[in-house]
C-alpha cells in the first residue's frame, strides 16, 4: 500500500540541460552539440560530458524555454531534423522531469559530414 507523500520537488536546470542534451543526440541527423557562442565563426563540438553547454533553459514555475546549438550532418533537411528533435526534447524533458515545455529553439550552429 502507497501512501502520497506531500512536499515539493525542485529539478536543477543543468539537469534538464543534460535531459535535452542526451535527447538531441538520439535524433537522426544531429551530430552533436555546441556552444552557444561561435569563436572565429566555426562551432566547436562539445564532447558528451559537457552537453549541458549546448542547451540554454530559461523559465522556472509553469514552464521552460530551451535553445538548443547543434551541429547538424550534411545532407539532410533541416527543417525536418529540426522539428523531430523538438517533439523528442518536449517529450523527455515532459515525461521524464514533468516540465512543461512552453518553447523549444533550435540553433544551427554548424553543418558537418559524419565521418
Amino acid at each position: 500500500m502507497s501512501a502520497d507523500v506531500k512536499g515539493e520537488i525542485n529539478i536543477a536546470n543543468d539537469v534538464l540541460a543534460e535531459l535535452a542534451g542526451f535527447a538531441a543526440l538520439e535524433c537522426y541527423g544531429i551530430v552533436g552539440m555546441a556552444s552557444s557562442t561561435l569563436r572565429d565563426g566555426v562551432a566547436q563540438l562539445l564532447s558528451r560530458d559537457k552537453l549541458r553547454k549546448g542547451v540554454t533553459i530559461r523559465g522556472a514555475g509553469e514552464g521552460v524555454k530551451v535553445d538548443l546549438y547543434v551541429v547538424m550532418e550534411h545532407g539532410t533537411n533541416l527543417s525536418e531534423v529540426s522539428h523531430n528533435l523538438v517533439d523528442r526534447v518536449k517529450y523527455v524533458l515532459t515525461t521524464m522531469a514533468d516540465v512543461q515545455v512552453d518553447d523549444v529553439d533550435v540553433h544551427v550552429q554548424g553543418i558537418k559530414v559524419r565521418t
